[in-house]
């Protein structure tokens, strides 16, 4: 890689982070009270998918959505997708537009502005803490009776292995999903990886492919059969990723 090329993806990736917090600042009195009960947390939401859009729209990404089934407003749903980057919590806010809550690890909670209002809105979890993991469930199942939805990237959090396509799912989403007899809505997001990894200089504007599948209906399904619908799931997603359905 040239220096030149190095240097103007540093810049842009520094971009980003200044992105992230701009948006926060220009709503900054709004985004405190909307955080401050969770019945304002629709508007809340609004806040957040606009904040998702000034990022994509600004790094120079453009999203394309192809939908099987879309979310119908005032239902419940499990949303899974896979993860290989941070831009797979703005790209969710930008196609989903019915209110939900993240399940995420608690280390993005340290992130200056950002983690302030991601530990107010968020359901954060340490996974190598089993109290942690624990309490996360029941606050989520908490919120879905409150008719929300949650989203959760089932692989637990980025493969370290770069080679690896899709890491094996956990169990906690479908459990969930099983107990408050929601549908899953399973997500496949093409790019991010090749767009804005982890690896600090690669990456580049360009277009962010989205394909949000067929529901997979837990109505009649005994918790038994978790295991089964976990891998049904993982093969969606799979499939999509190593034969896509779109351009």
């Amino acid at each position: 890689m040239s220096f030149i090329k190095s240097v103007l993806i540093l810049i842009w990736r520094i971009w980003f982070y200044i992105l992230m917090v701009i948006p926060i600042l220009i709503m900054l009195p709004f985004l405190i009270v909307f955080t401050s009960s969770e019945k304002f947390y629709p508007q809340f939401f609004i806040c957040a998918r606009i904040w998702a859009r000034i990022i994509l729209f600004g790094m120079g990404f453009s999203v394309q959505t192809e939908a099987d089934q879309i979310p119908e407003k005032h239902k419940s749903y499990m949303l899974v997708a896979n993860h290989a980057s941070m831009l797979d919590i703005m790209l969710m806010l930008a196609v989903i537009k019915q209110p939900f809550v993240f399940i995420g690890k608690k280390e993005l909670g340290k992130i200056p502005v950002f983690g302030f209002f991601y530990r107010r809105t968020c359901i954060l979890v340490d996974r190598q803490n089993q109290k942690s993991r624990m309490a996360a469930f029941e606050e989520a199942q908490r919120r879905l009776k409150q008719e929300n939805s949650v989203c959760i990237f089932p692989e637990g959090g980025v493969p370290d292995d770069q080679s690896i396509i899709l890491d094996q799912f956990k169990d906690g989403a479908f459990r969930l999903a099983l107990e408050h007899q929601i549908p899953i809505v399973p997500i496949t997001f093409h790019d991010t990886k090749k767009r804005f990894s982890y690896k600090f200089f690669t990456g580049g504007p360009g277009k962010l492919r989205v394909k949000i599948h067929n529901f997979i209906c837990t109505e009649g399904l005994e918790p038994t059969e978790r295991k089964k619908l976990r891998d049904r799931t993982y093969q969606v997603i799979y499939q999509e990723l190593t034969n896509p359905s779109l351009d």
